[in-house]
């Protein structure tokens, strides 16, 4: 709306969110005006509690608010598997299956040299860390199958093979360029069911 700054910075601020356009960060603000102060300074501490409170876990960089996460911390997982994510949502979306029973590595991203990402700006390193020990039987790929991902797959294949770790990657049921946290349960169970060595 012409005129109104506050509102303008305010639809602005939601643009930068991923995959939010106009209509949608327009439609966020409205939501948020109409609020009562009540609600709003109850969606201002969630924000600021969220912010301040969660960090990566000190062994998997997912998300927690401890220093390990609860997956981490499960003794009954399997921690001889290491399912190596693109991002925490798609934790989220294996979890929903209840079928794995591994534990988890966050990357935070993928190799992309067009955006300027190398092997040094994601969580390669204290991947390789982990496998120090000789308790990794194998790690799966299950990074989203786009050429960032299958490349950042094939690069870390490349460095585990040295390791004599066995490393796999999900099978193709789930379609190339679509992102993992989409895929259906059932999708994804075929997926990682039919994973095949890199």
């Amino acid at each position: 709306m012409a005129g109104i700054l506050s509102l303008e910075k305010l639809i602005e601020e939601f643009r930068k969110m991923p995959s939010v356009g106009l209509k949608s960060a327009e439609r966020m603000a409205y939501y948020v005006l109409g609020l009562t102060d009540e609600e709003s300074k109850s969606l201002l501490d969630a924000i600021s509690d969220a912010h301040s409170k969660i960090h990566m876990c000190e062994t998997c960089c997912n998300l927690t608010e401890n220093d390990k996460c609860s997956i981490c911390e499960n003794a009954k997982r399997d921690h001889s598997v290491i399912c190596v994510v693109e991002d925490p949502r798609d934790v989220t979306a294996f979890e929903r299956m209840h079928e794995y029973k591994g534990v988890y590595h966050v990357l935070h991203g993928v190799i992309s040299p067009m955006n300027g990402v190398g092997p040094d700006n994601i969580k390669i390193r204290e991947l390789i860390s982990r496998l120090s020990d000789d308790s990794i039987e194998e790690v799966i790929m299950a990074t989203n199958p786009t050429a960032e991902g299958e490349a950042t797959a094939m690069y870390i294949a490349r460095l585990l093979k040295p390791m004599g770790i066995k490393v796999s990657r999900l099978a193709y049921g789930i379609p190339v360029g679509s992102d993992l946290e989409y895929a259906d349960e059932v999708t994804l169970s075929r997926a990682l069911s039919g994973r095949s060595l890199i």
